[in-house]
């Protein structure tokens, strides 16, 4: 899984240090020469993504699942709270993601963030780092494709075994991969957008207008100013928000592709932060304050039962979307090293037999374990927590830590300004060591209390129990 790219600077003109002290180079003097990497070489180039184009390709990869849980995380967490992390953890966010440029600018020849790793750590730390990052990407798939199965028990009132509709769902997530550039990502941005802001602004129409579906007759909404969760409940709520800014994984991907990053990757990713928080604390606190104590995750089935059924029907292209972004981000991840691995880097972005037949048998071997994954942790809510305890806590905070140390070496205690970002680095290093233990534990004893309840349809895994929302 290592691969041989050189790990020294490459010879470029150097620009003024950044806003963070990191000394960083110019990849736009050049704009027709961009920094080399494997998907600009030989074959078809890769590297189409302008301005606008990285844009949807970041909503695409962000904005989708996670908004669907953060509702019930405001009936955990309280108002106040909840907002407060929904708004403080997608500041973090953007953030790291700004050191993951900053990196990109120093090592332009990287494609994803295992790449990054083995500059900092070598071999064995990325080897760890792609382990995980499949684990993640998977993760994000098995949910889209647990939501895709309590969509249509919900349109079709249990028709079918839902162990059949999660495989309907994982076999079209991998026709929607088969193509090999993120182009096709971000074209699906729009309407994948507009697909989940539809859903949402239909549960919160009906809910203006009528109660949610559970909601006895004469039930009287209270509001949760600042709730009193455990501290498992509270721990998994924050997972569950953190998963809702989990793309940064795929941002390094992006860059690798896009035709200038270092010029439009920031403007691309200010758009991309400024709606998801917008839009995130918008949703959560206009569907937890109409539905109170009946708020669901996912929050779509808060609705009554005519409008949640319209809304899970209308939110169908979002969800699909999600798998496919991250579905590419790890296909492309396997194909890679398996391309690195057969000496055939120069054939990575032809169309040759050989380079599609690694990049369709790379995609059914990602979604046959993506739907093993899907069976055996069947609930929304437990597949996020466990997915953000085990990686997304690293991937979305704590390497970028790490690669702002590896940054800055030498100059840690230049000026005030680096040593309270020294402090800043080293907390979520510290943040993401917490998550891991603390939130594996929290998440999948919730995950064990789910399957020994016996009000619950969902019995253990692979089940074909009624998962539906309503």
């Amino acid at each position: 899984m290592s691969t041989s790219h050189a790990h020294h600077d490459p010879v470029r003109d150097p620009i003024e240090e950044d806003q963070d002290g990191a000394t960083v180079f110019s990849d736009t003097k050049h704009e027709d020469q961009p920094p080399q990497n494997i998907f600009s070489q030989g074959g078809k180039d890769y590297r189409t993504l302008g301005r606008w184009d990285t844009v949807f390709a970041l909503v695409t990869n962000q904005v989708g699942l996670g908004v669907l849980s953060l509702p019930a995380c405001l009936k955990t967490l309280g108002v106040i709270p909840g907002v407060i992390a929904i708004i403080g953890l997608g500041s973090l966010s953007a953030y790291t993601a700004y050191v993951l440029l900053q990196f990109y600018r120093r090592y332009p020849q990287v494609v994803n963030v295992v790449d990054m790793c083995g500059i900092v750590g070598g071999p064995y730390l990325e080897i760890l780092a792609g382990v995980g990052l499949l684990i993640k990407v998977m993760m994000t798939c098995a949910s889209a494709g647990v939501t895709l199965s309590v969509s249509f028990n919900t349109l079709s009132n249990h028709a079918f075994c839902t162990v059949g509709f999660l495989t309907i769902a994982i076999v079209a997530s991998w026709i929607l991969t088969l193509p090999r550039t993120v182009k096709f990502v971000s074209q699906t941005g729009i309407p994948s957008t507009i697909s989940i802001l539809s859903a949402a602004l239909i549960v919160m129409i009906s809910l203006g207008v009528a109660n949610p579906a559970q909601a006895p007759p004469g039930w009287e909404n209270k509001i949760e100013v600042i709730g009193r969760p455990t501290f498992r409940e509270g721990l998994n709520a924050c997972l569950k928000i953190c998963y809702a800014y989990a793309g940064n994984i795929s941002f390094v991907g992006y860059m690798a592709e896009m035709r200038n990053p270092s010029r439009d990757f920031p403007m691309a990713l200010a758009c991309l932060e400024v709606f998801s928080i917008t839009i995130y604390t918008v949703v959560a606190i206009a569907i937890f304050c109409l539905a109170g104590d009946y708020t669901t995750s996912p929050a779509l089935g808060s609705a009554p039962r005519i409008p949640a059924k319209v809304a899970y029907g209308i939110v169908l292209p979002a969800v699909f979307s999600t798998a496919m972004a991250f579905g590419q981000t790890g296909i492309k991840y396997i194909y890679v090293v398996v391309m690195r691995w057969m000496n055939a880097t120069h054939q990575v972005t032809d169309r040759s037999v050989k380079s599609w037949t690694t990049w369709v048998g790379c995609g059914t071997l990602y979604w046959l374990v993506v739907w093993v994954i899907a069976n055996a942790i069947p609930v929304f809510d437990s597949i996020l927590s466990i997915s953000s305890a085990t990686t997304i806590a690293w991937f979305t905070f704590g390497l970028s830590g790490v690669f702002w140390f590896h940054l800055n070496r030498g100059c840690l205690f230049q000026d005030w300004k680096k040593i309270l970002l020294l402090i800043l680095n080293t907390l979520l290093i510290i943040q993401s060591l917490f998550m891991n233990a603390g939130g594996l534990w929290s998440s999948i004893t919730e995950l064990m209390n789910i399957f020994d309840n016996d009000s619950s349809s969902v019995r253990g895994s692979f089940s074909c129990g009624d998962n539906s929302a309503i």
